[in-house]
């Protein structure tokens, strides 16, 4: 069965600013391995930069999507009809319910370099979580494609 909801799709990615550190950690490695002569330097500088570029995207790789009936957050996939209402956060109530307001049974979807989210409450009584907190970069157009996917459910 095919659904119309309005498509949405978010990649997490890592900010600008962590390929610059990934490119400063394989520099380190580099001056490091200097006393070890050049090519061992720049086997330093290559690899400590791949490795930290490779931890830095596969941290940033997480999706979040729309499809269907489901919302998919990183690994977790919920059926729409599970969920009840979404409230966009704004950063200060983002950080407001990423430390004090936060519940330890909640599902956190976080990443701290995005400042807005979404929290989403979760209305099946067999489900102990109480709601999801997603680290977005477009709340309003996240909760408007959670309440599409509802309506044609």
């Amino acid at each position: 069965m095919q659904h119309s909801a309005i498509p949405y799709e978010e990649r997490l990615t890592a900010p600008r600013s962590w390929w610059l550190i990934s490119f400063l950690a394989g520099v380190a490695l580099a001056l490091i391995l200097l006393p070890f002569g050049t090519l061992p330097m720049l086997g330093g500088l290559v690899g400590g930069t791949a490795a930290a570029a490779v931890t830095a995207s596969s941290y940033g790789s997480v999706r979040i999507r729309v499809v269907g009936d489901q919302l998919v957050a990183g690994d977790a996939k919920i059926p729409v009809a599970a969920l009840g209402e979404a409230e966009v956060l704004d950063a200060e109530e983002a950080r407001a319910w990423r430390t004090y307001k936060a519940d330890t049974r909640a599902f956190l979807l976080l990443r701290a370099y995005i400042p807005t989210a979404l929290r989403v409450e979760v209305t099946d009584p067999e489900d102990p979580t109480p709601y999801l907190y997603l680290s977005t970069r477009e709340p309003e157009r996240l909760a408007q494609a959670l309440q599409a996917a509802k309506t044609t459910a």
